[in-house]
């Protein structure tokens, strides 16, 4: 049957509302009245009354008011709420729950990696030995191309690749009496298998996620586990190196496991899909979708224990990052890895903003913590300065570069002889960015007394900086 309608319909211009009364085939109804609200700059609150189940309006029956926004809130969340995807627990390690932390900035190296190109147009990394017999998810991407979203093609290939980290570690805590405690805490993360030698497999991660530990367990896609110990680490960009010796993992698992093939050629575009896997929640490896939101996005965000804010240069994504994915891939519909997981914003007006750091970023710092060695205590380096830290506050502030302000110079120091000057600030060592003295001397235990080296500074000029490099051979510590 028609439905049809007959009644009046009043329409009031100058109070901006109208009246309707009538009645259709079905039921006789006698509709409420509308006033449209004013709308302006603030927001202000609408209300709309009635009492049956049809509207010719946007509203749901009944009385609505709207709640005035609040201008800047989302922007002040936003800064306040940059949190690592790792997830930490108690003594049990049954409660989880993300924490701030601070995004390490961008640098580049002047280490070499291989780039021979795989099948699918993607960089390996390098290796070490001369027999490696794991396979690589490189000799069966090719398969799943044909189909771009067959996503569950290529987490089948890949995750053979991922493994999940866990780290025990000692915290302090102080009492109400004032003393201070230790306990076990345990924290959950995930890694990826970026490449081998005859000994060991090398697992590449976020430094966050290794950080202060005393043990390091990794488990395998086939739920095997294996001890593991720390290879490099890279505070200044939340990378590291995890290392587990062949000889200590179960030969099924040998078997079953893959080298991860590593895309750092930047050329991924904004809009693309991606694919993230990681111990989400310390539960297991699982999978989430998205797609690219930005590109070369700079991130700030505040470390929870110094305070310090620093920025990154990183990837922004919509899949889904949760505690747990810190350090495990983000995939394109190649399979291969443009990206590893670091981070999220999170509020309550904040949703779908994850981060990776690029491949384009990590890959030769990854393979530089895989094949540096630190040198014996007798063969330490000594640059011969006292530093300060020039934080991103700081610089603000001040109007300076970040990095490590020259307080002093010592007399007859590397720094000395080669003409490093106080009131320089050190931007650059050997090739990579430092913002504090403790991510110089993470540094400089890689390399020994006798060595060249580049040292990049910022000089005070006629009210602004220039950057200057200095060359210097390092001095002996002893």
């Amino acid at each position: 049957m028609d439905n049809n309608y007959n009644g009046n319909y009043n329409i009031d211009p100058d109070n901006n509302s109208y009246n309707y009364t009538g009645s259709n085939d079905e039921t006789q109804t006698t509709y409420g009245s509308y006033t449209q609200p004013t709308v302006d700059a603030a927001y202000t609150s609408n209300s709309q009354t009635g009492t049956n189940d049809r509207y010719y309006s946007p509203y749901e029956r009944g009385t609505q008011n709207s709640t005035p926004k609040k201008k800047g809130g989302f922007f002040k969340t936003l800064a306040k709420t940059a949190c690592i995807a790792a997830v930490f627990g108690l003594v049990s390690g049954s409660i989880f729950g993300a924490v701030n932390y601070f995004i390490p900035g961008d640098l580049s190296t002047t280490v070499a990696v291989n780039d021979d190109k795989d099948s699918s147009g993607g960089d390996a990394l390098v290796t070490t030995g001369k027999d490696n017999g794991l396979k690589s998810t490189q000799n069966s991407i090719a398969a799943v191309q044909t189909s771009a979203t067959n996503i569950s093609g290529i987490v089948e290939d890949v995750m053979p690749s991922i493994v999940a980290i866990t780290n025990m570690s000692q915290t302090q805590v102080q009492n109400w009496f004032g003393q201070v405690q230790q306990y076990e805490s345990e924290s959950a993360g995930s890694g990826i298998i970026v490449s081998e030698d005859d000994e060991s497999l090398y697992i590449a991660t976020n430094n966050h996620v290794v950080q202060d530990a005393t043990t390091l367990t990794v488990q395998f896609c086939d739920d095997t586990t294996a001890a593991a110990e720390v290879k490099g680490t890279s505070s200044a960009n939340d990378l590291a190196v995890v290392e587990v010796k062949k000889k200590d993992i179960d030969k099924d698992t040998l078997s079953t496991i893959k080298i991860a093939t590593i895309n750092k050629d930047g050329n991924e575009k904004v809009g693309e899909q991606v694919i993230a896997i990681g111990n989400a929640l310390g539960y297991g490896q699982s999978v989430t979708q998205g797609i690219i939101s930005a590109l070369d996005r700079e991130v700030s965000a505040s470390d929870n224990t110094t305070g310090e804010t620093t920025t990154a240069t990183l990837t922004q994504t919509d899949a889904s990052i949760n505690p747990g994915n810190s350090g495990g891939a983000l995939l394109n519909l190649k399979g291969e890895v443009i990206g590893i997981n670091s981070a999220k914003y999170g509020g309550d007006y904040v949703d779908g903003m994850g981060f990776a750091i690029p491949m384009k970023t990590a890959a030769n710092i990854i393979n530089e913590l895989i094949v540096r060695e630190k040198v014996e205590e007798s063969q330490t380096a000594y640059l011969g300065i006292s530093g300060i830290d020039v934080t991103n506050d700081v610089a603000k502030a001040y109007n300076m570069p970040t990095g490590i302000y020259v307080a002093k110079v010592y007399n007859g120091s590397a720094a000395d002889t080669y003409g490093l000057m106080k009131g320089d600030i050190i931007t650059h060592f050997a090739g990579q960015k430092v913002e504090s003295m403790e991510a110089l001397q993470e540094l400089m235990q890689y390399h020994a007394a006798g060595t060249e080296v580049t040292i990049t500074v910022a000089r005070a000029n006629m009210g602004s900086y220039e950057e200057v490099e200095i060359n210097m051979v390092l001095g002996s510590k002893n």
